[in-house]
């Protein structure tokens, strides 16, 4: 018989934790929270793209300013699925995912730019301003929503104690 004594958890005092119990539920919940908080400003940032682009360029801008804004879309919710993806992985694969997934993102953009460029209809400075401000106000948003979520630093899995 075993007189160790172990000190009580939250949920032995009765006390309701919200915090994650591994990395990989860390990181789905930071994607989601990113996702909550980029969803709507980089929609917003789309639509104006779209209309200042249609009243400058015609409709020529503003379907150029559309595709933009539907590229930058994608590109960011790959982002989010790649992390939701990689959340179960050891940290470090997840760190390693993520740079991989914004290098990815970047060199997709890039592409996108320079055939659409070649489209002589196309409106390059409405699809490149566009594209640029969503990713941009994506970016942003998703680092204000690293900062308002509330996630430890380090978790400790109780297996390994």
């Amino acid at each position: 018989m075993s007189t160790e004594k172990t000190e009580p958890t939250a949920e032995d005092l009765g006390i309701k934790t919200d915090m994650p119990r591994t990395h990989g539920e860390a990181v789905t919940r930071l994607a989601d929270a990113m996702l909550r908080t980029a969803l709507w400003p980089a929609v917003a940032t789309a639509v104006v793209g779209i209309v200042v682009c249609s009243v400058l360029f015609d409709v020529r801008g503003g379907v150029s300013a559309l595709v933009g804004a539907v590229v930058a879309f994608g590109s960011s919710l790959a982002t989010w699925w790649l992390m939701r993806k990689t959340a179960a992985l050891n940290p470090m694969l997840v760190m390693a995912g993520a740079l991989g997934g914004f290098v990815g993102k970047m060199i997709v953009l890039l592409l996108v730019l320079m055939v659409l460029r070649e489209i002589t209809w196309f409106h390059v400075q409405s699809l490149a301003y566009t594209m640029l401000a969503v990713v941009i106000v994506w970016a942003a948003m998703d680092t204000v929503a690293f900062r308002r979520t509330k996630l430890p630093t380090l978790i400790i899995d109780t297996d390994d104690q």
